[in-house]
């Protein structure tokens, strides 16, 4: 069983009760594994996670080895994945039966699924999990198609570490702590809608400085902000524009930027829910006609770190819209040196402006 002691995530203490062995394991890792300014990226039908090194775009630590088959050294489909202190953890979500197939499965007709949310260490070993290895289900312990999880230590009224998940066909956000209880939920299970503590399709959650949370809640074309006593604060559409909302964060100027997945765009909406900034990642030559931008970062630096998810790259771009860093190459699905294949996520080691952090760095 794992305990987990947390004292500065700044510095990364973070105790746990592993083997010395695989202790020893870990620091033996390459020197440069979770440098800051690292991207982790889920890479999506690659089935791994991979932290790349921005200057010489070399992979410097992957979890993963490519299985469609959900297992102790691989994850299947995976939508999101985070650093915390010198752990990842990693939504394993499975890739759906498709026509025409999608990459990365060997099934089309039925599909590949994981449905497990996973924590591992430096040495790539599983140290914690919630869900079962290809099991769909909504029992304790199961999860159908989990696309975003963080972890958390200052949910309200549920102090220490837990790990917040989005369990999208089962339409609900759940809270669960390290001994695999569901403490809190948000959305009724299995019963999609747009009402009072409902959802359809929720693609992320994240936890915002004052105690609530903001859903990205993909097939009712919203971002929404409810109280953990359930109680919806503020929806926010774009004006009613959004089609597909597949990740939504709250920023430091108090606007929220979401990533309007199906407009193939980037937009940050103010308080009154207008639209103060767009970006769109559909008009460069040779883009892929329907890219589905699925994650949108707000970096330190004040540029913003785009998971551009059929285009197959990951992209930093200025305020004024320059593209300053790009991992991948154009619409080139791939596997090899500088290449992705369908990136769903992607986060800065460190940088957690944008996001819920981990611990509490007050």
């Amino acid at each position: 069983m794992i305990s987990l002691l947390v004292r500065d995530w700044r510095r990364v203490i973070l105790l746990c009760a592993f083997p010395v062995a695989v202790l020893g394991a870990a620091e033996a890792m390459a020197a440069d594994f979770n440098d800051r300014g690292n991207i982790v990226i889920a890479d999506q039908f690659n089935n791994r996670v991979i932290e790349i090194d921005p200057r010489t775009h070399a992979i410097v630590w992957q979890f993963g080895n490519g299985s469609d088959k959900p297992g102790p050294h691989s994850i299947v489909g995976t939508n999101d994945a985070e650093r915390f202190g010198r752990f990842t953890l990693i939504s394993g979500t499975g890739i759906p039966a498709a026509s025409p197939p999608l990459p990365g499965c060997s099934d089309p007709a039925n599909g590949c699924p994981d449905n497990r949310v996973l924590i591992v260490n430096p040495a790539r070993h599983i140290v914690w999990q919630y869900g079962q290895a290809g099991v769909a289900g909504f029992g304790p312990n199961e999860l159908n198609t989990p696309v975003h999880a963080l972890v958390t230590s200052e949910f309200p009224g549920h102090r220490g570490l837990h790990v917040l998940i989005t369990d999208q066909a089962n339409a609900r956000v759940i809270l669960v702590n390290l001994r695999h209880q569901i403490v809190w939920q948000y959305g009724m299970t299995l019963v999609p809608g747009a009402g009072a503590n409902q959802l359809n399709n929720p693609n992320s959650a994240e936890l915002l400085e004052n105690g609530h949370v903001l859903i990205a809640d993909e097939n009712n074309n919203r971002v929404i902000e409810v109280t953990t006593g359930k109680q919806l604060v503020r929806q926010f559409t774009a004006a009613g524009t959004v089609n597909g909302a597949a990740f939504a964060s709250r920023l430091r100027n108090g606007n929220t930027l979401i990533t309007d997945a199906n407009n193939n765009r980037i937009v940050e909406v103010n308080a009154a829910d207008t639209v103060v900034w767009e970006y769109r990642t559909d008009t460069e030559s040779g883009t892929n006609s329907a890219p589905l931008p699925t994650r949108a970062v707000r970096l330190a630096n004040g540029n913003t770190l785009i998971s551009d998810q059929f285009n197959n790259r990951v992209i930093e771009i200025t305020p004024a819209k320059d593209i300053v860093f790009q991992q991948g190459v154009l619409n080139t699905p791939g596997d090899g040196f500088n290449r992705l294949n369908g990136p769903y996520d992607a986060k800065v080691v460190g940088d957690f402006t944008g996001l819920t952090p981990p611990f509490d760095d007050d």
